[in-house]
């Protein structure tokens, strides 16, 4: 095998990774920014402290995961990261800002007299983290709207209808997933309730994922050509159907008040999306613009890159199974969480 093969390989191998951590992140941490942006509801306001219980034992590792995906981008495809970051400033920014306002209001609210304002940063902070995703995502789909000349994209490109609309996509995504988490962790009214949220934001990912899909081959030619040809029309028509099937098992889990089910569901929408973008975008880290091969960093650095992430990601995922095998079962209100009335 030459070089230029072994390069191929490792860097087919580091993508997939980067997939694998960044669905684990948005597993993991979608309900928990979901759950966030539910409690800003004002028919949730008197449920909020049973929300955030349910979060108080797993929300600190799930975020653990985003920390991985930043580091694989600057240690394996430093190059993207370069051009990347400069065009997402701003919603980098927002998204760090909404961790620490998340973060601060969930361990002080616990402490405070007034537990209100801590109850709306909690939600605030969740809602800009999930907006900043979204914008980011966004961004990435539609390939950074770099100008012709210049190597890097300018610093308010983010901001255009599409990318606005990805972020509506994440809001909402991320929403009805915590709908489906609180479902299994509660029981009753509150449960009753969540059922009820659940519905009604069930069909607003579902469009904005269909516009992503509408708009993507009309900006790159190259996903036209490839999804319009035979046989790929055929293999990308799966996903899809995936994804328009998991909405129907999730519409009817919904009507027979399954508990599990309007979770695992989402669950599978969100799978099957970012298995088409990323069959969509391979082998492209930025759009006609840049490959996976060319960002690679050097062999010898990605190589030792490789076997101290082939032994830390078990650790990781057996501390996470560990941690919800532990505090499974349904969440109390708990005196630390009770509501301030």
């Amino acid at each position: 095998m030459d070089n230029t093969q072994l390069i191929g390989q490792v860097a087919v191998i580091w993508f997939l990774l980067l997939g694998f951590f960044l669905v684990a992140y948005v597993v993991l941490d979608g309900f928990d920014l979901g759950v966030g942006i539910l409690s800003l509801l004002p028919s949730e306001k008197t449920r909020v402290g049973i929300m955030m219980q349910s979060l108080g034992t797993v929300w600190d590792a799930n975020e653990s995961w985003l920390v991985v995906v930043g580091g694989i981008l600057f240690g394996a495809f430093p190059l993207a990261y370069g051009m990347m970051l400069p065009a997402v400033y701003v919603p980098a920014f927002l998204l760090l800002f909404g961790f620490a306002l998340r973060g601060v209001a969930f361990e002080y609210r616990e402490h405070a007299e007034n537990k209100r304002m801590w109850e709306w940063a909690f939600g605030i902070g969740s809602l800009l983290a999930a907006a900043a995703q979204g914008l980011i995502l966004g961004e990435i789909i539609a390939g950074f709207n770099i100008d012709p000349g210049e190597s890097q994209a300018s610093l308010l490109a983010w901001l255009d209808p599409f990318t606005l609309i990805v972020s509506v996509g994440v809001i909402t995504g991320y929403a009805l997933l915590g709908a489906g988490y609180l479902i299994m962790k509660t029981e009753g009214e509150p449960q009753a309730a969540f059922y009820r949220l659940a519905y009604k934001i069930m069909p607003y990912p579902m469009l904005v994922a269909a516009a992503v899909t509408i708009y993507t081959p009309l900006v790159h030619t190259y996903v036209m050509a490839r999804w319009f040809t035979l046989p790929n029309l055929f293999l990308y028509a799966i996903l899809p159907l995936i994804a328009i099937y998991a909405y129907y098992r999730l519409w009817r889990s919904l009507e027979q008040q399954s508990e599990t089910g309007p979770f695992f569901w989402t669950l599978i929408v969100f799978l099957s999306s970012f298995a088409g973008l990323a069959a969509t975008l391979f082998p492209y880290l930025i759009p006609t613009r840049l490959r996976i091969y060319e960002a690679l960093a050097p062999l010898n650095t990605v190589v030792l890159m490789l076997a101290v992430v082939i032994f830390f990601v078990p650790i990781m995922i057996i501390y996470n199974w560990y941690m919800y095998r532990v505090f499974r079962g349904k969440a109390e209100d708990l005196p630390a969480y009770a509501d301030d009335e």
